[in-house]
């Protein structure tokens, strides 16, 4: 890509000590904290100097002629996840140029989970991020605010394996099962194991970074476990028939509805307004191309590249979400549907304890700006 890409991976630690650490049940706090050395932070520090700078110098567009026709730029650090849910429109959009229209250089950095995502926002190391289902519990809270809506995505599921007796979602009582709490992976689990009428005290949870699953699915120090896209390929690639997909997304389309994010601060989006129009224009333009079918071999290629993987991986992920183009994007903003959406998403979380019952009542309206997207549509 285009954009620096800096990796934030989490360091994998041994899995037989990270189950001992874990504990069972439902005991992850959902408290993460940023995965990163001080080269980097040094760096997405000196980005963010750089940004303040560009901004103080080029003012309100109101002002002064567009950022792009006055070759004034704006570095804005960009959090994403490595799969194609995350990358698909904001990598296609630095790709094709679209952000470099916009005055905007985008420096991309690579994380694991939403959470850690917005703990780095709120230390200042990152401006935007992408996140998947789960983080949303904290925008509603209202650590963050989304300002673009991407996808339904469909990228979650429930893997067991046959050899230790899950077949079904019913075989999960009374077994170890892996999970990254705060995340997709924690929403689908609650989801399913409610399906089958049982709740997390029925299985031995073990909360764990969603890197050491696939190898404690490998070693059998799990009987199931609940990843998200790519890692739910990777399982089945090296169980083969051994691993069962127990549920995905699509499972509880009738229900549910799991949204995948653009998000930042409350602080910069009062402060940066003029920034996140053009980044979404910029990420609209990616969404226009990349949702054309025609185009997936292409945006897997510049999927591949950003996460380092080959691009059969990144192809194996284009049913992972519903993707949008940005025309179907704005009408369903003015006709209430993504309202609806984040309705529908903000009272499973009710349902599944994720929210109490007063946060649930938060309107959509305080935590998603629609007015950003409908600006960056015109």
């Amino acid at each position: 890509m285009k954009g620096k890409v800096l990796s934030l991976l989490m360091a994998t630690t041994m899995v037989i000590g990270l189950l001992a650490g874990c504990g069972g049940g439902n005991s992850g706090s959902g408290e993460t904290t940023p995965a990163a050395d001080d080269t980097t932070a040094a760096e997405t520090e000196a980005a963010g100097d750089d940004t303040a700078e560009a901004e103080t110098e080029a003012g309100s567009e109101s002002d002064t002629e567009a950022p792009a026709a006055s070759g004034e730029t704006t570095t804005v650090n960009v959090a994403f996840m490595p799969n194609y849910a995350s990358l698909w429109a904001v990598a296609t959009a630095d790709e094709k140029g679209y952000f470099a229209e916009e005055g905007i250089d985008v420096n991309m950095v690579m994380f694991q989970d939403g959470p850690t995502e917005i703990a780095s926002m709120e230390s200042g190391s990152i401006d935007v991020a992408y996140i998947g289902p789960g983080a949303h519990t904290l925008a509603i809270q209202g650590n963050v605010d989304v300002f673009c809506f991407q996808h339904l995505g469909n990228g979650d599921s429930v893997v067991g394996l046959a050899s230790h007796g899950v077949n079904a979602l019913e075989d999960l009582a009374g077994k170890t099962v892996g999970y990254s709490s705060g995340t997709s992976s924690e929403t689908i689990l609650r989801r399913a194991l409610s399906s089958a009428g049982l709740t997390m005290d029925d299985i031995e949870a073990y909360d764990m970074d969603i890197s050491n699953m696939i190898s404690a699915m490998v070693s059998g120090s799990l009987d199931a476990c609940a990843p998200w896209s790519p890692s739910t390929n990777t399982i089945l690639e090296e169980l083969g028939d051994d691993a069962q997909v127990l549920c995905t997304n699509v499972t509880f389309s009738d229900q549910a509805a799991d949204c995948g994010s653009w998000v930042c601060t409350p602080s910069y989006a009062e402060e940066n307004r003029d920034i996140l129009v053009r980044f979404t224009r910029a990420l609209l333009k990616g969404m226009d191309y990349g949702s054309q079918e025609a185009n997936y071999d292409e945006v897997a290629g510049y999927v591949a590249t950003a996460c380092g993987t080959d691009k059969d991986s990144a192809l194996a992920q284009t049913g992972d979400g519903a993707w949008l183009d940005s025309a179907t994007l704005l009408q369903y903003v003015e006709d209430g549907t993504i309202e609806g959406y984040y309705a529908t998403q903000e009272a499973n979380f009710v349902a599944d304890g994720k929210l109490t019952e007063e946060e649930g009542q938060t309107p959509v309206s305080d935590f998603v700006l629609f007015d950003i997207m409908t600006e960056a549509g015109q």
